[in-house]
């Protein structure tokens, strides 16, 4: 059956491919509105995203701040205990690990990661 014949084109109408115009205004009528939906949807997300994208920023910042301050007061013990003791440098050496898992501990207990010593000991209790 060729697809010239009557035949052929009732065949591909039955099969939903009609070709027409009016089908497609259908059909892109409701991608528009579908699209549109999801968009609005998106665009609410997106909002509560950007205004809650400070707090990311500040809880990033103290986070930040917390490892490389242990990092820094290891290092600036070790080298006041090398300055005294005349041990130099493995004061620094060790006092700068020290203060790198004191880094690392801290941002765990911030957040939330690691319990503090505090709450271990009065929920064992």
């Amino acid at each position: 059956m060729a697809p010239d014949t009557p035949q052929g084109k009732d065949a591909g109408k039955a099969e939903g491919k009609t070709g027409e115009v009016g089908d497609l205004e259908t059909r892109r009528k409701a991608l528009d509105m579908a699209l549109s939906a999801r968009n609005d949807a998106e665009g609410r997300g997106a909002t509560d995203r950007r205004t809650s994208g400070g707090a990311g920023f500040a809880s990033a910042m103290k986070l930040s701040s917390e490892f490389i301050g242990g990092i820094l007061v290891g290092a600036g013990i070790g080298y006041l205990i090398d300055r005294l003791a005349g041990t130099s440098p493995w004061g620094m050496i060790v006092f700068l690990l020290l203060g790198f898992v004191a880094g690392i501990l801290n941002v765990l207990r911030s957040a939330g990661i690691v319990a503090d010593p505090e709450k271990r000991t009065r929920s064992g209790e």
